[in-house]
């Protein structure tokens, strides 16, 4: 079957790219494997997430950030364009790809439950490692997703926490030293795939494991509805988006869905886009403006009767690591997109894109 995959590893402030190329190439080489042997936009999805989930270098499963107490947990969701079904799971620690559980729950939308009972769309904490089980996931003992930057980053980070909040000054009181101003936002590195399939299919996806030193318990916009990712389709356009960045700002602005509705009423993809950060994110009236607003954005539209479409990558970041494959295609594109030198990261966004063609 024909198709278009593209994947992300998060959008950030500090980014070596030459670690994540590699993984957002093999990503999509999985991704198209799933598609070319008949596959579905959302099995190609769930493939090219687990292969970032199982990279170490990202945000998401194994190499995730550890919560304040040194825990590691995890959040995915996933969603399906044809049937706009939805599924998530958040705090798991003992599942080894969380994005695989999100997709069974989001398959189990279309289930019918005894005696009439509505089937889960996100799963959490216990609860949720208990319905992975069941149905077969694979599960790991915690410490088995804990890698060795992570337990770095840590540790390194732990240490200047204990260190202020140990001090006779308040958090708020205390002055960054020079240049480690968003330290803790430097990589926001949450993983995220879209995909459209050769019957015009299209599903959305993201992994995270959180921000670093997060509380525990805590839900980020990979496991909440209409903040991670994003996908509808109709006779006339498909659309599915993924979002990385500061996932508080994410959620609040359910920037995902913003940017799937602004696509359905403009002409210009590159237009909505930079309307829809502008508008619904970096202006926002439910965010605060002293604060630099950080985000990113992966978005696939794909036009049914032309057999064609556009990957979009939009960020307000310095940097934005993406890439991209057609089923046609011996060899995927990787894209490091810069934010221009004469725009102010956290206030202002750039848009770039690529058209594709299916052949059906």
């Amino acid at each position: 079957m024909a198709g278009f995959i593209a994947v992300h590893t998060g959008a950030g402030n500090c980014i070596d790219e030459n670690k994540y190329q590699r993984v957002i190439k093999e990503a999509c080489i999985r991704a198209t494997e799933v598609l070319r042997n008949g596959g579905s936009a959302v099995d190609a999805c769930e493939a090219a997430i687990m292969r970032l989930e199982n990279c170490g270098h990202t945000n998401a499963g194994f190499g995730s950030n550890l919560c304040l107490d040194g825990s590691v947990q995890c959040d995915a969701a996933i969603m399906n364009g044809t049937t706009l079904n939805f599924g998530a799971c958040t705090n798991v620690s003992r599942v080894k790809n969380p994005i695989q559980l999100a997709r069974r729950i989001c398959d189990g939308q279309s289930e019918q439950q005894p005696l009439e009972r509505i089937p889960p769309m996100v799963l959490a904490a216990s609860g949720a490692e208990q319905y992975a089980e069941q149905i077969g996931c694979a599960m790991v003992d915690p410490n088995v997703l804990i890698s060795s930057k992570a337990k770095f980053h840590y540790n390194h980070y732990k240490s200047k926490y204990d260190m202020v909040v140990g001090s006779s000054k308040s958090v708020d009181d205390v002055v960054p030293e020079p240049g480690n101003e968003v330290e803790l936002t430097a990589a926001l590195d949450t993983v995220g795939a879209v995909c459209v399939d050769g019957a015009g299919n299209t599903a959305a996806g993201c992994s995270s494991g959180g921000i670093l030193l997060k509380v525990p318990g805590r839900v980020g916009q990979a496991a909440t509805y209409g903040a991670g990712c994003w996908a509808t389709d109709t006779d006339e356009l498909a659309i599915a988006t993924c979002t990385t960045g500061n996932g508080e700002y994410l959620m609040k602005t359910l920037l995902a869905r913003e940017i799937c509705n602004g696509a359905f009423s403009s002409d210009c993809a590159v237009t909505s886009l930079h309307k829809t950060f502008k508008q619904k994110f970096l202006d926002s009236p439910l965010l605060p403006q002293q604060q630099d607003l950080y985000a990113g954005a992966l978005t696939l539209l794909y036009y049914p009767k032309q057999n064609s479409g556009e990957v979009m990558w939009s960020h307000t970041t310095q940097s934005f690591c993406v890439g991209y494959m057609a089923t046609t295609q011996k060899v995927p594109k990787f894209v490091h997109s810069p934010l221009p030198t004469y725009s102010v990261p956290g206030r202002s966004c750039v848009v770039n894109g690529h058209n594709f063609h299916l052949r059906i």
